[in-house]
């Protein structure tokens, strides 16, 4: 009797392939390549821009305007140094009067420790203009979707400060003649860059404003700084010199005489007044859509397919 065979019907057809990297009827030749996405290729190549921010060169050159305006705009002196006397006696005697007047203790004690009086002169002459740039910057490469938000407060801030300066011009403590305060910056200033006549660079002091102590940016400032590295730093260690940077600033520029407490209450005002601004304006506008490039969705399902089937779960692998 004769056996069947199966020459007949030809060789054998191979079954599915299973492996570590296959699954069932997955055809690796059929695996879209990025070649066949050009749309997550031109995503991947607008760098920020795909991730809704502007590009980094425009914001550079914004805040850099907006920094020149700042710059020019704290530099021009009060006509009525009279005036900012006046504005300074009463900023203390409302202090006096409610009882939160640390700035003469403060003041006399750091004079009294060189130690300490030098750090924290350049404590002052520095990282206001060092870490807040640094914090926008980081906020933009670590935190985008915050960083909008972030970058609108701080130069909203900024500008508030400036009509500050202007409409109340005020002589810091350790100018205001007879009310008992040291010029600490002064006092050190040959161990810094800053020269003897202000918290400027030696030779520049007549280019700055002395007189814009109200508010106080440099509070502000180190409380917008404070609140984003508490908020969103990564490290333990971070997030508590987060914490303590605006306690630091607000005890540094009371102790060298060039804000009163008033000034740093001032300026942390100024910094919540301007996220209220911020937060309002972004609920009233129209939100915008962000730009889905074409296939965007195909290529999302695509990833989505192919997960299935590396999980075994046999959803076919669809050409595009």
């Amino acid at each position: 009797m004769a056996v069947a065979t199966n020459d007949a019907q030809g060789p054998a057809q191979p079954g599915p392939r299973r492996g570590r990297d296959h699954g069932p009827g997955r055809d690796p030749e059929r695996e879209p390549g990025p070649e066949s996405h050009p749309t997550t290729a031109r995503a991947t190549a607008a760098g920020a821009a795909g991730n809704g921010l502007p590009r980094w060169w425009q914001e550079i050159l914004g805040i850099a305007l907006l920094y020149g305006a700042y710059t020019g705009v704290r530099g021009l002196k009060s006509d009525d140094l009279a005036r900012a006397d006046d504005i300074g006696r009463e900023v203390l005697r409302l202090e006096n009067v409610w009882h939160l007047n640390p700035e003469h203790s403060l003041n006399d004690f750091l004079a009294h420790v060189p130690a300490l009086a030098v750090p924290a002169c350049y404590f002052y002459a520095t990282l206001h203009y060092v870490l807040t740039p640094a914090v926008l910057i980081w906020m933009y490469r670590r935190n985008p979707g915050h960083y909008r938000v972030a970058r609108s407060t701080i130069l909203l801030t900024t500008v508030i400060g400036l009509v500050g300066f202007w409409l109340l011009p005020t002589t810091p403590p350790r100018l205001l003649v007879g009310a008992g305060f040291h010029d600490t910056m002064a006092a050190v200033s040959g161990w810094g860059w800053w020269g003897g006549d202000a918290s400027a660079p030696r030779g520049l002091g007549g280019l700055t404003n002395q007189y814009a102590a109200m508010p106080s940016l440099h509070c502000g400032w180190a409380l917008w700084c404070g609140y984003l590295l508490a908020r969103f730093a990564r490290r333990r260690a971070v997030r508590v010199i987060g914490a303590c940077y605006p306690v630091m600033t607000t005890l540094v520029v009371m102790s060298t005489g060039n804000h009163y407490l008033l000034d740093a209450v001032a300026g942390f005002v100024d910094l919540l007044l301007a996220v209220a601004i911020v937060l309002l304006v972004r609920r009233a506008l129209p939100r915008r859509r962000r730009p889905t490039p074409t296939g965007a969705e195909d290529t999302g399902e695509q990833i989505r397919q192919r997960t299935a089937v590396r999980n075994g779960l046999g959803v076919p692998l669809q050409d595009t």
